[in-house]
């Protein structure tokens, strides 16, 4: 069997940052990362078996992914937009009025381009009625004074 040498290491690290720019998500980065090690290790030190090269490379890549889910866990990513696709969670304090009855409980409003179930209380058409949660794709409503 021919031997890894330390370029084989640095040419997956190539390969997989490449997979990793076109894969979504960054798994790809920490077993890049990974490889990039093994191989600057195994320049170092040509003599290591290729058994112990995928054993450095699998322990460095449980290591990798541990820190970067350490890391991105207590520092999350900052949004100017945190709602942006958690429409219903953009609706909730928002006041609307009915264009259809809430009847037993259950209806429909327009909100922009979008046809939305409610729930609340029953209330005629031109009620104007407030967003207080969603249950699901169902916002819950009440009725403003």
């Amino acid at each position: 069997m021919q031997q890894f040498v330390y370029w084989h290491w640095l040419a997956l690290a190539v390969f997989l940052l490449t997979i990793d720019m076109l894969a979504p998500g960054v798994f790809f980065l920490w077993v890049a990362q990974a490889s990039l090690i093994t191989g600057i290790i195994l320049l170092v030190f040509p003599s290591i078996g290729w058994e112990i090269q995928l054993f450095m490379l699998s322990v460095f890549s449980v290591i990798g992914v541990a820190v970067a889910r350490r890391f991105f866990k207590d520092h999350p990513t900052k949004s100017d937009q945190p709602l942006l696709n958690r429409r219903t969670a953009q609706y909730i304090g928002r006041v609307f009025t009915l264009d259809q009855p809430i009847v037993n409980g259950q209806g429909k409003i327009k909100i922009d381009d979008s046809t939305w179930k409610v729930k609340g209380e029953d209330n005629p058409i031109g009620t104007r009625i407030k967003v207080v949660g969603a249950d699901g794709v169902v916002l819950l409503t009440e009725k403003t004074d």
